[in-house]
């Protein structure tokens, strides 16, 4: 008989229990999972290509990143880490998997832009001490304060509990005055519109949670929006990577 939860995280942890072993995927217990898809470069995954966000493009070519230092989460093969580097960003990219950093590493080896880029393997939330790290541990890695924080695509695959923890990792890094962009599955195009409470059943997240423009915007609220529309579909060979089915949000914290 287990009868030992008392703190919020306790809580989390029960909660996570009921999404294994896909739980994995957010806790850096998820590294093989990710290998696994990161492990064949040709496969024809549009963001294995060495190419930004056209959303991130458009945030720095109309000045709407004040540059500085930048956190990404789940950089993946490094492609918008790569960018913000060579825009003059210091970055700390995140991801849990190995082989997907190796790649990144790969790139800016090629770029020449390894001065301004830190790659760090494991998960955010314990990185950056939001989530517990248990006796012995390190010390948080990542402490902020960051100018930016980059989400492409790993918000919208966290169970809606976990939505607690990234508000909180928000709130401990993001510096004042400091920007908040993310890419996220849009209600209407990719992944379930369920209610929060459907994916408590036993089914899994079902591919990632879908969001309407009104729940992201209260998830967020606690930041000014600067800008939140619809990806534009970009074609194969554009320069950049863009999805219809994706939110692109900009928000910034208050100074």
């Amino acid at each position: 008989m287990d009868r030992s939860i008392r703190t919020v995280d306790d809580v989390l942890d029960l909660m996570d229990g009921l999404f294994a072993p896909e739980a994995d995927r957010w806790t850096d217990r998820g590294a093989d999972w990710w290998d696994g898809f990161y492990a064949d470069r040709s496969r024809p995954v549009p963001f294995f290509a060495a190419k930004p966000d056209a959303n991130l493009v458009s945030y720095v070519e109309r000045g709407l990143l004040p540059g500085g230092r930048a956190l990404e989460l789940g950089c993946g093969p490094g492609r918008n880490a790569l960018y913000l580097a060579a825009h003059g960003f210091d970055v700390d990219a995140v991801d849990l998997s190995p082989t997907a950093l190796a790649w990144a590493r790969e790139r800016a080896e090629q770029s020449g832009w390894t001065s301004r880029l830190r790659f760090h393997r494991g998960d955010a939330f314990t990185l950056t001490g939001v989530r517990p790290t248990g006796p012995g541990s390190d010390a948080a890695a990542l402490t902020g304060p960051y100018d930016l924080v980059y989400d492409s695509g790993c918000f919208h695959h966290l169970p809606p509990h976990r939505r607690l923890t990234y508000l909180t990792l928000l709130d401990r890094v993001l510096a004042p005055g400091g920007r908040f962009a993310l890419t996220c599955f849009a209600a209407g195009g990719m992944g379930s519109e369920l209610p929060d409470a459907a994916f408590y059943t036993g089914d899994g997240l079902r591919g990632g949670l879908a969001y309407t423009d009104t729940s992201l915007r209260r998830v967020f609220s606690g930041l000014t929006e600067v800008e939140l529309r619809r990806m534009r579909e970009e074609p194969d060979d554009a320069p950049v990577f863009g999805k219809d089915f994706l939110w692109a949000g900009l928000f910034r914290r208050a100074d």
